[in-house]
């Protein structure tokens, strides 16, 4: 112990023969106390090559000179706002606060290292001043704060402390702009969701809607016009989806089907003179039709021939049967109606897909069958047979290649029970709400043009408006 105390106060009176001394106290990894001193060389301006920490002590100091350009990038890809992963209260990523912290320890470390190298000074390592500079928050080409600032004096410069991680209210905030969601909301804007539910609510297809979906609502009876004869307790009336010139979808067509030869069909410029009971036209049709299941289609009107299995098209403007096909083994003359009579063996029906008939035949056992058509030669495209029984259900209707039915044609609260959907053979079973006001629904057609169910219920010709999903 003698032998420390006499050599360090050797180091102290050689130190003060020096220009430059420094003696430093520190506790080592192991918890002891080391003592260190650092004496300017009188002829060597700086240390060897040989030295021993040296090159060790100049590539930790090339490793955090790397992580810190790194850091510096990341700071410089953000443009400068700030911290990446601040947050709107101030406060930093933890995880980001831990690494500084540990960069922080390892060059102070390093540089703390140095000096316990015999014969080097703080200038006697290059660049490490400006590195530790940086290293505390400082960007190149700026004044560091009063606290970081180096002392002078003399020859030798003291290293400059490390600077403290600044405290998170100082850190500056980033606040980025939510640029997304307002490109976002700008593209809701452009359409109107209120609009597109007030034009199915009204039975209108909106202007980019392709008319197709599920049903899922009828809404209540209005009432267009009433028969004035006994002749009109049942009838058909309806407006052509996809009309042919001369005639377009203001045109509305009407049969009063009680009788044994119907062949009056009235035509009306518009569903106002409906309304008013003045037809524009009667036309007389070359043979009678049977029942309520005709349709209006494409500048034709398609129906069934009385007593017959058979599927006609009456040309409007020629006023001549321009078709005529039998529908194999239907039913016909009251073999399979509806649950209401009517010899309502064969309805034909359109959809957005083109033109049905509904039937039932001896082999489908009184099931409800599908065939659709071609409308001008009436050939048969495709047929299905469902599980639903025709008797079982008052009325049918198509929607986009889907069959509906309603389950009465007297209750004032019936129901959409029953759908068959075409496209992938199954059916499902429903209850969707369906008002018959006047107790006596002989006819139900779907208008895709119109988006509204055309009824002729006890002599009032009324509209249904639906809602599809």
């Amino acid at each position: 112990m003698l032998g420390v105390w006499l050599l360090l106060w050797g180091s102290v009176a050689l130190g003060g023969r020096a220009d430059t001394a420094f003696l430093r106290r520190a506790h080592d990894s192991s918890g002891h106390c080391t003592y260190s001193f650092t004496v300017a060389s009188p002829v060597e301006a700086a240390c060897p090559e040989s030295a021993g920490g040296v090159p060790e002590l100049r590539a930790e100091l090339a490793a955090l000179a790397a992580r810190l350009s790194w850091l510096e990038s990341r700071e410089g890809g953000m443009g400068g706002s700030g911290p990446r992963g601040a947050e709107p209260g101030g406060s930093r990523d933890p995880q980001q606060v831990a690494s500084t912290a540990r960069l922080e320890a390892a060059g102070a470390g390093s540089l703390s290292a140095g000096h316990s190298v015999p014969c080097c000074s703080g200038k006697g390592v290059p660049g490490s001043r400006s590195r530790h500079r940086h290293f505390g928050g400082q960007r190149p080409g700026t004044e560091p704060p009063e606290g970081g600032r180096s002392r002078q004096g003399g020859e030798g410069t003291g290293l400059a402390p490390a600077h403290a991680v600044p405290d998170p209210a100082a850190a500056p905030r980033w606040e980025p702009q939510p640029l997304a969601y307002q490109e976002l909301q700008s593209e809701r804007t452009e359409v109107p969701v209120s609009q597109l539910l007030d034009e199915m609510a009204l039975g209108r297809p909106g202007k980019e809607d392709s008319g197709c979906g599920q049903l899922v609502w009828v809404g209540e009876p209005v009432v267009f016009g009433r028969a004035d004869s006994i002749a009109g307790k049942y009838g058909v009336w309806m407006k052509d989806p996809e009309p042919v010139p001369p005639f377009t979808r203001d045109n509305t067509w009407r049969v009063d089907t009680v009788g044994t030869e119907v062949r009056q069909l009235f035509q009306y410029e518009e569903a106002e003179q409906l309304a008013r009971g003045y037809p524009a036209k009667v036309h007389i049709l070359p043979r009678p039709l049977e029942s309520t299941g005709a349709v209006i289609y494409r500048g034709g009107l398609f129906f069934q021939p009385r007593r017959s299995r058979s599927v006609a098209r009456y040309d409007l403007r020629g006023e001549t049967i321009t078709a005529e096909r039998e529908i194999a083994g239907a039913g016909y003359h009251g073999q399979y109606p509806y649950s209401w009579g009517g010899y309502t063996d064969i309805d034909l029906a359109v959809d957005e897909t083109g033109l049905w008939v509904i039937y039932s035949t001896e082999k489908a056992r009184g099931a409800i069958v599908l065939s659709k058509l071609d409308p001008e030669t009436l050939e048969i495209r495709r047929t299905w047979e469902t599980n639903i029984r025709k008797r079982g259900v008052a009325n049918s209707f198509l929607i986009c290649g889907t069959l509906y039915t309603v389950s009465s044609y007297s209750a004032p609260n019936a129901t959409i029970n029953f759908a068959y959907d075409t496209a992938t053979g199954t059916s499902r079973v429903l209850s969707i709400p369906f008002e018959n006001r006047f107790r006596y629904l002989s006819m139900l057609d779907y208008n895709p043009a119109e988006r509204q169910l055309f009824a002729w219920d006890s002599f009032n010709m009324v509209t249904y408006p639906v809602r599809l999903s």
